[in-house]
Order: structure tokens, then C-alpha cells, then sequence
């Protein structure tokens, strides 16, 4: 080595990512063309490959429903998940392949909801929600509310993203007196999104809040910030906690 050498900044080191630990990821957004994850089903199927090759023996993926950007239907939804299905097989992949939804917290999701109109479960009547990321739903409440007289279990997808909640104390005490499942990205903990997603992320699996995690994964530059999830703090203990996802 030259003397110039020590100054130059070596390439960090760390353990490969695995993920055979969670055994399944029930977050992401494999189904091609349909919002705004996965391009083709070449893209897909490249991702998917890396999935698996972390160690998943499944992948519940979960396309975007929101009545005003993704009008996804069960139908549509199906019909894609066969033909990734088909792809799948047909590229030798050895994983399993399911699909739900990521439903979008509205007015028009609500009254789903009351008309008893069919939605895309997983596991024990798990159904995945999210909201928009700056503002406070004023319905937040009466939607889950309402999904749980449905006798749906939901879900709370990636809370740690949502800045309404990270300055909300009080809400975060209602939801957690509700006993709302949270479901956190793998990526918020790399520092993917932002330093306080990342903190408020970290605070959440302190808390002992965090009862699934996900991948979120749209393409490939997810997955290539998550290899680096080994380096983070809490890498080690997020493998140890009794987290929800094998039993799906």
C-alpha cells in the first residue's frame, strides 16, 4: 500500500443481507404494470429472484388500490398474480407467489368497507392500509373502526413514514390502545426515505410496536439500499423479535 492510499476512503464492509429469518414479506409491488412498483415482467422476475435468493420462502405482494391514482380491482389483481405465477415457474424461481392489496384510507374505501363489497385479505383476515404521508386522515379511526366490525384485522402499512404521527404522541397512543398491527419497511432502517423516518422507525421497534415487516420493494434500488441493511444498529435484534410474518 502507498503512502496516498491510507488517506483514500476504503469501501465499507458488512454481512450479506438475510432474510430467511422472516420467511415471508408482505409488502411489496411485484405485479407488473398495474401501479407504480414493478415496470415488466422482466423487472419482476429479477426482483423476485433476489428475494428469494435472501432467503424468502414466500411473497405476499400488494399492489396499490386507491380510487383516485390505482383503480385496481380483486380482478385485475388476480389476473395479474397468475401470470406472474406463470413466470415465476417458468424461470425455475422457488418461492411462493400470493397477492393482496395495499388499500388507500378514503372516503370511497370506507364505504366499501360498509357495503360489505369484497377486499383482498391475507393470513388471519390481515388486510393492508395505509394513508398519505403529511396530513392526518380525519376518518383514520373510523376507518379501522369500521374494518374491524368487518371483522378485518388491519394493518398499518410503514407508520414510521407517516410525519403527521411521528410529531402525534396522542395518536400514537390511540392506535397502540387499539392494538393497529403496525407493519414497518425494512428500508426505513437504512435511512432510505429520511433521518427521521429512520429514528422514528428505530423508536417504533424499541417500543416493541413493530409486529411485521416488508420490503416495500417497487424496484430495483430498493433492493440494492436493503443489502445494506446489515449495517444498521438494530440488524441483530430485528432477527430475534416475534414478529408475524412466518405465520402467514
Amino acid at each position: 500500500m502507498g503512502f496516498l492510499d491510507l488517506f483514500k476512503k476504503q469501501p465499507e464492509v458488512y454481512e450479506n443481507l438475510d432474510l430467511s429469518w422472516l420467511e415471508v414479506d408482505m409488502h411489496s409491488h411485484l405485479i407488473p404494470g398495474i401501479d407504480d412498483g414493478s415496470k415488466s415482467m422482466e423487472e419482476s422476475l429479477h426482483l423476485i429472484k433476489r428475494l428469494s435468493d435472501y432467503g424468502l420462502r414466500k411473497i405476499i405482494t400488494t399492489p396499490h388500490i386507491m380510487s383516485e391514482y390505482y383503480r385496481n380491482t380483486p380482478e385485475i389483481v388476480q389476473m395479474g398474480l397468475e401470470d406472474l405465477r406463470r413466470a415465476v415457474k417458468k424461470e425455475g424461481i422457488s418461492i411462493e407467489i400470493e397477492a393482496a392489496a395495499e388499500y388507500y384510507m378514503d372516503e370511497i374505501f370506507l364505504e366499501k368497507i360498509k357495503n360489505g363489497e369484497e377486499v383482498l385479505t391475507f393470513g388471519d383476515n390481515y388486510i393492508l392500509v395505509e394513508t398519505g404521508f403529511i396530513n392526518k386522515p380525519q376518518m383514520l379511526l373510523e376507518i379501522i373502526f369500521q374494518l374491524e366490525m368487518a371483522g378485518y384485522k388491519p394493518i398499518l402499512a410503514h407508520p414510521e413514514r407517516y410525519q403527521y404521527l411521528i410529531g402525534d404522541k396522542g395518536l400514537l397512543q390511540d392506535l397502540t390502545d387499539r392494538q393497529i398491527l403496525f407493519q414497518l419497511n425494512l428500508l426505513s432502517l437504512t435511512g432510505f426515505y429520511s433521518k427521521p423516518v429512520k429514528d422514528f422507525g428505530e423508536k417504533l421497534v424499541e417500543m416493541g410496536l413493530v409486529k411485521f415487516f416488508g420490503t416495500d420493494c417497487h424496484n430495483p434500488r430498493y433492493l440494492d439500499m436493503m443489502e445494506t441493511l446489515p449495517k444498521s444498529k438494530l440488524y441483530s435484534k430485528i432477527k430475534q423479535l416475534d414478529v408475524l410474518n412466518s405465520t402467514l
